[in-house]
């Protein structure tokens, strides 16, 4: 695709407007090309572009920045909460509510779903403000090659990065991180580091080659993408795609958003959800009917069935749900270690069960460290270190580099440069594979050592003889060099990487670079390094009981070697599952075959996000941790998406979770404040629900055996939200101990499972039913005495039957809470009092008229209602006791 100039492209006149910018050039088909047939598609020069066509190009392509998607307003995040399927329960109880005349029910319900929708819309827009704050840019300036005036001689100079422009011709070096996709014209030496784009750890050679082979982009020799870094050496090329055109953008761009509808969080809302609808209408019916059956069609029956309706209605979820997820995320946020951008994502955390993650940059740094040093028989040798720093040393002072490469770096940090007198030095490069150094030694004046460091086959190819750990210096003949390169082999295959050591002493006053005759010292043996707090972080997620899978683009071996450093056993060397097995597998095959391995190499973002999506098919939560452009996909796969602090942008943009501390042990923090916080939901749920499938039970019981209804629907209402907001203090509620001493947190994954929610409420709806029935038997007995004459039955039964509603209801929510019930946090304490003083008291307050409670109890209930608490808190008690495992994961 060729360009055309910009002379007449651009006629004098205002810049095009925006909707018409023309097609960009394509980069994989600019970089295919030879550099000179590239520069004339692009219509550049290597002299460069002069700055009236970069200014005429800028105006037409736009700035060398990556589009960010617009964040939503404030209205539609409030518009979009209110999608919430327990909020549109309620705004249809709402409906039903006005259409009975049942105002007050109608406008409690509205406030409260108005309530819920703020707190969360708001919650999501503090943590997308403050993931904003962490955005870094790719770079800050690039060294570009520009003339002043067409036909003027170019100039060197800095411009800041968003100025680039394809055409644009870039000088690389050492340390630069690449602006944009370059297609190389010219490279000495060099390699870069792309692990973001690839997820290799080890630098990639890098040369201009006219005829490229075949293979994607990131695989190409001549092409430099965006996100790079230049390890070693220096280039010069051509700008072909800036900004949303680059390779890098358009990978972001074609990741499909997982709908916010398949997360953990709103599967289980939504299971949760119908199950309460299905109960809402058969109790409603059931009430109807038995009404209907026993005194014929009333209208007042309606009323109390949409009652009992919103009595099974968790009315108050919605706001316990956010309340709980903001506080936890602002709690997280505080602590400086986590930003939770998306807030149900705080409940993905804790009912994880998998956490995929890539290997470098998330749990080993971008950098290798010394491991170990060798004599050629494989015995501990340090003087091979100390002469591998030497060279180091003095190639990085010598050869004028800007910078040391990385294993350059890791030799300088393991040992120090020593006493020789640097002479000459000759640069590694991707070509010759090994870096030269000539030294003089002060205990040798008169002679020169050459010392020579580099890839095992390179440097054993300039060497005739190997020195063993005596001394001895012992001829390199045909076995004893296919015995060091198979204790070499069997070095890399444990996952180290491997540097060669040789020396020559020559003697003369001129000093020779020749690389011949050498003797080999032994080998320098390197590792990644461990990524800080990656192996406390992955002990953490054992002890919660999360399954740990590694995903990466490296070597297996290598990424066996780190998993073993990091105290993860990635099994036998034939458990490491490559790319390729993986794609000989089918969905089910390859979900298998997940479940018993750890270590995954050799993947493509591909093959990463495919084993999110079989392990999440088959039931597993499943979280992902990564941090570079080649982790997008498998983030927006998973369930609940994590990258760390120094992830790329467009990888901080697309998580649900960004790590801010300065290791990976904010995982563990965020993963029990996930647990807690899932804690606080599924308490609300299971009291709630409980209490109420109780009330309902024993009304539908109570209708038909009494000839009245057993409690007004206003009544209902008013018993119904005093509950409701007794249980507000499950949102503030922080984990104390566990029954009989253990843990505080779950040691478990812990979820919403509307299954095991549907066990425990029928459970202990049954039991609230048996206390209700006993208060209606223990009434009916008050009733038929004599000294109850004159009493209106109606009026006591209904004041009775509140008041011991609300103190069965207190017993529920200080009994069934996780933790020791003799230590209560102050918010649930003030709520089981609270409810327990409105109980007793409000039937004796000037209210009770206005609630129809026009009867004052007679003293000998209360003794009759003791008996009964104190039997169904017994009941409580046992039950609790017996499933308490339930209790403490539900």
């Amino acid at each position: 695709m060729a360009w055309v100039s910009e002379a007449s492209a651009h006629p004098a006149g205002p810049p095009h407007h925006p909707a018409a910018r023309p097609a960009p050039p394509d980069p994989a088909a600019l970089g295919r090309l030879t550099p000179l047939a590239a520069l004339r598609a692009l219509d550049a020069s290597p002299r460069g572009l002069d700055e009236q066509q970069a200014q005429l190009r800028l105006e037409r392509y736009g700035e060398n920045t990556v589009p960010e998607a617009r964040p939503p307003g404030r209205p539609l995040r409030f518009a979009r909460s209110l999608r919430d399927p327990f909020s549109v329960v309620l705004l249809v109880l709402g409906l039903v509510s006005a259409a009975v005349a049942a105002w007050a029910t109608a406008a409690v319900i509205t406030v409260l779903v108005l309530v819920s929708s703020v707190l969360r819309s708001t919650g999501e827009h503090r943590a997308e403000r403050a993931a904003a704050g962490l955005r870094e840019l790719v770079a800050a300036t690039a060294t570009v090659r520009r003339r002043p005036a067409p036909g003027a001689d170019p100039r060197v100079r800095e411009i800041p990065v968003d100025q680039l422009v394809p055409g644009d011709v870039v000088l690389l070096a050492p340390g630069d991180v690449v602006p944009a996709d370059i297609r190389l014209l010219r490279a000495t030496g060099l390699t870069l580091h792309q692990p973001a784009l690839t997820g290799e750890s080890a630098p990639v050679a890098r040369a201009a080659v006219d005829d490229p082979p075949p293979g994607e982009l990131p695989q190409q020799p001549q092409l430099c993408l965006q996100g790079g870094s230049v390890a070693t050496g220096s280039g010069t090329g051509v700008v072909l795609a800036t900004g949303a055109d680059t390779f890098r953008a358009r990978q972001s761009r074609a990741v499909p958003c997982r709908p916010a509808a398949g997360t953990v969080f709103h599967r289980a809302l939504g299971g949760i959800t119908w199950t309460l609808i299905r109960l809402m209408l058969c109790a409603a019916v059931l009430v109807l009917a038995a009404h209907t059956l026993l005194r014929g069609p009333a209208l007042d029956t309606v009323p109390l069935a949409v009652a009992v309706a919103v009595a099974l209605t968790p009315e108050m979820l919605p706001v316990v749900v956010n309340v709980s997820l903001a506080r936890g995320a602002v709690r997280l946020a505080r602590e400086r270690s986590v930003i939770v951008r998306r807030l149900p994502a705080l409940h993905d955390l804790g009912a994880m069960r998998v956490l995929c993650t890539d290997k470098t940059g998330t749990l080993t740094r971008d950098r290798p460290v010394v491991h170990r040093a060798l004599d050629p028989a494989g015995r501990p040798a340090p003087e091979v270190l100390r002469w591998a720093a030497v060279n180091a040393h003095w190639t990085l002072q010598l050869a004028e580099l800007p910078a040391p490469d990385a294993l350059d770096e890791a030799l300088l940090r393991a040992a120090g440069p020593g006493r020789e007198t640097g002479v000459a030095a000759v640069p590694f490069d991707p070509v010759r594979r090994r870096a030269t150094a000539v030294v003089r030694e002060p205990e040798h004046p008169g002679t020169h050592t050459v010392v020579v460091k580099g890839a095992v086959e390179d440097v054993l190819g300039c060497c005739s003889h190997l020195r063993t750990a005596a001394g001895e210096q012992l001829e390199l003949d045909e076995v004893r060099r296919a015995r060091v390169l198979a204790r070499a082999g069997r070095e890399a295959d444990a996952g180290l990487r491997l540097l060669a050591v040789a020396t020559a002493r020559r003697p003369g006053r001129a000093p020779t670079t020749a690389e011949r005759g050498l003797t080999l010292l032994g080998f320098v043996a390197l590792r990644d390094d461990l990524a800080p707090g990656a192996g406390e972080a992955l002990a953490a997620l054992a002890r919660h009981g999360v399954a740990v899978k590694v995903l990466t683009g490296d070597h297996p071996a290598t990424a066996a070697r780190a998993c073993r450093d990091l105290g993860l056993d990635p099994g036998p060397p034939d458990a490491v599952v490559t790319g390729a097995q993986t794609d000989a597998l089918d969905d089910a095959e390859l979900a298998e075959l997940a479940r018993s391995r750890t270590v995954f190499a050799r993947c493509t973002p591909a093959h990463k996000a495919r084993v999110v999506q079989v392990l999440r098919a088959a039931g597993q939560p499943t979280g992902f941790l990564g941090d570079g452009v080649n982790d997008l996909p498998a983030l927006r796969a998973a369930d609940v998406g994590i990258c760390p602090r120094g992830a790329a942008e467009v990888t901080r943009a697309g998580a649900d979770v960004v790590l801010t501390g300065k290791d990976l042990t904010a995982i563990d923090r965020a993963l029990s404040c996930g647990r807690e916080t899932t804690r606080n939901i599924t308490t609300y749920l299971r009291v709630v629900l409980s209490s109420n499938l109780g009330n309902v039970l024993a009304m539908l019981v109570a209708g038909l055996l009494l000839p009245f209804l057993p409690m007004l629907p206003l009544q209902v209402l008013v018993q119904n939200l005093c509950f409701d907001a007794a249980q507000l203090a499950f949102a503030f509620d922080r984990a104390g101990p566990a029954p009989g001493g253990g843990p505080a947190a779950p040691s478990r994954p812990a979820g919403l499972r509307p299954r095991a929610f549907t066990s425990f409420v029928l459970r202990f709806g049954a039991l609230n039913a048996a206390a209700d029935l006993a208060t209606f038997a223990a009434l009916g007995w008050l009733l038929s005495q004599d000294s109850a004459a004159g009493l209106d039955a109606h009026a006591v039964f209904h004041a009775g039957w509140f008041t011991e509603n609300l103190l069965t209801q207190a017993l529920v929510i200080w009994l069934l809470r996780p933790g020791s019930a003799r230590r209560l946090p102050l918010p649930v304490a003030l709520a089981v009092a609270g409810l327990t003083a409105v109980g007793l008291l409000l039937p004796l307050s000037p209210l009770a008229g206005a609630l129809g409670l026009t009867a004052t109890l007679p003293g000998a209930y209360y003794p009759l209602l003791g008996g009964v608490l104190a039997l169904y808190a017994g009941a409580l008690c046992f039950t609790r006791a017996r499933y308490r495992s339930a209790i403490s994961i539900l």
